[in-house]
């Protein structure tokens, strides 16, 4: 609720008056609202819950919580991602990540550590009574791949950007969102992301993650949002 930022969701038979009226009641909310079409996880947990799929791979290789965790933060982000279940709930991040599998199943797959650490009884990774330690029923539940080796903070963070910018991608072809500021507004006012980067987008254009992966910047020179006006 503290979070500067509202999602207006589009459904197909919505109304130019109903939209304009939730734009209003964001105003008044004093929040900043961003148009998206109704589809899985909208806009900003789309994204994070492809990026948070680089934090599970680690998991699996044998990194710990708090180092997977902190390679997140070493991007700028506030939090990583197992500190953010905490926050959400891990039951409730769990049922987001089925909904996405269900929807886009070749991008979101799901994690049996993941599952596990769900099927607990927990009220998120770390124990913060014990100054963080990660509660021993959820280190139990981490089975790590044979033979794997542990990633490095730059090997995280490469895929944390690279999920960002596929997903990014995808989303404005699909329709999802309307232009890449819409989805750097949701970041920056919905998760934290700092505001010195400008954005994901803007990042991932600048680093050349954009034209790496298809060839081509996730912000355009015409800012699409406004096509929808």
């Amino acid at each position: 609720s503290v979070m500067p930022f509202l999602e207006v969701v589009r459904p197909a038979t919505a109304s130019d008056e109903a939209i304009s009226t939730a734009f209003e009641v964001s105003k008044t909310l004093r929040k900043s609202g961003v148009q998206c079409a109704d589809t899985p996880a909208f806009i900003v947990n789309r994204l994070l819950m492809r990026t948070n799929g680089a934090g599970i791979e680690a998991l699996r290789r044998g990194n710990s919580f708090h180092d997977i965790d902190a390679a997140y933060k070493g991007l700028g982000l506030p939090m990583g991602p197992f500190e953010l279940f905490g926050f959400v709930g891990i039951k409730v991040a769990f049922h987001t990540a089925e909904t996405l599998h269900a929807a886009f199943p070749d991008r979101f797959p799901i994690d049996d550590n993941f599952r596990r650490i769900a099927e607990l009884d927990v009220p998120g990774i770390y124990d913060w009574s014990q100054g963080g330690q990660v509660y021993p029923q959820v280190a139990d539940a981490v089975e790590v791949e044979d033979g794997a080796q542990p990633m490095s903070d730059e090997q995280i963070q490469q895929a944390i950007v690279e999920a960002a910018a596929d997903e990014a991608r995808i989303m404005l072809d699909d329709g999802a969102v309307a232009d890449a500021r819409d989805i750097d507004t949701g970041m920056l006012l919905g998760t934290g992301y700092p505001f010195f980067l400008g954005g994901i987008c803007k990042y991932c254009d600048q680093v050349g993650i954009s034209e790496k992966l298809h060839g081509r910047p996730l912000i355009e020179d015409t800012d699409h949002a406004y096509d929808m006006a």
